[in-house]
């Protein structure tokens, strides 16, 4: 056969496999006043190790890799930003349907929304708190939330068969092992997540740092019920994030972290890394204790 023939061939085998390939299908996009602005396309890129950067520019997801190539992936963004997430590990040269893990930081829209797609697409087990759980499987801030009161706003996507994680738990995919660190307070089932990330002989230690804001409906008080009241536990989650091993830390939201700053730092100074400092965990808790003792103060004056 001449090779011209060969390579037509060859191209059709591909073009037919690529055709035949499934593609993610969203579900309806989330409507709220931040959601285009935190829905912007974002550069995904390598933060340290087997560890990237997936998310979009306003709405954090990151993405493992283990040795044998399965992955697993770290919050969903909101509903529309599930193709762009799937885009994102594409354009690193992976596959989506390789990640066989889905854990979540809170369960509220702008984190949990992509979620029940990004399942469906790649037929990952879904891991969250007991908590967190709950409210991924009813699509929704289970009744404790500080935030459920604004309604159905704050529905998304119902996820299925979401497994439950304990506080401390290690869960391992392949070579890689995430540790859960229940922190709640911005929601009842907000979690912490640690894993270690390797380049040669030298391995970090790195935080995805649920949110540690103080955010509520009208009506609702950190300070009051029995205790440990809410405030109580904000405080004992923010001590947890402070004493974490911890090289490298981002939070849910890019900004609360200053995640393009230091992305702006990198490339622009790329033999000192912005991202690796070891105090990044007790910067990130001591800014969240601030502005819980500064609601906690308001709540008091109001009373």
């Amino acid at each position: 056969m001449k090779t011209s023939a060969v390579l037509n061939v060859l191209f059709a085998v591909f073009f037919s496999v690529f055709q035949a390939s499934p593609a993610l299908q969203p579900d309806p996009p989330h409507e709220c006043d931040d959601c285009a602005e935190w829905n912007k396309p974002h550069e995904p890129f390598k933060v340290f190790g087997n560890t990237y950067y997936v998310g979009v520019d306003g709405l954090s997801a990151l993405l493992i890799r283990g040795d044998d190539g399965q992955m697993v992936l770290l919050d969903g963004g909101l509903e529309q930003s599930a193709p762009l997430i799937d885009q994102n590990i594409r354009t690193l040269g992976f596959r989506t349907q390789e990640v066989r893990l889905i854990v979540n930081s809170h369960a509220h829209y702008d984190h949990a929304g992509g979620i029940a797609a990004l399942q469906r697409f790649t037929n990952a087990t879904v891991a969250a708190s007991p908590a967190g759980a709950r409210a991924l499987e009813r699509g929704g801030p289970t009744e404790d939330d500080p935030q459920v009161a604004y309604g159905k706003s704050q529905l998304f996507p119902r996820v299925k068969s979401v497994r439950s994680v304990a506080d401390g738990e290690v869960l391992r995919v392949g070579s890689i092992a995430l540790t859960a660190h229940h922190t709640p307070g911005h929601t009842p089932g907000s979690t912490t997540w640690s894993w270690q990330s390797c380049e040669g002989a030298r391995c970090l230690n790195i935080v995805y740092a649920d949110s540690l804001t103080a955010v509520s409906a009208p009506g609702f008080r950190f300070t009051t019920g029995n205790a440990p009241t809410a405030a109580d536990r904000f405080r004992q989650s923010i001590a947890t994030v402070e004493k974490l091993p911890c090289d490298m830390v981002f939070s849910t939201h890019p900004s609360a972290s200053g995640m393009k700053e230091k992305v702006t730092r990198r490339k622009a100074m790329p033999a000192v890394d912005p991202f690796i400092d070891s105090n990044a965990c007790r910067t990130y808790a001591a800014g969240a204790m601030k502005r819980l003792d500064e609601r906690i103060a308001e709540e008091k004056k109001a009373k």
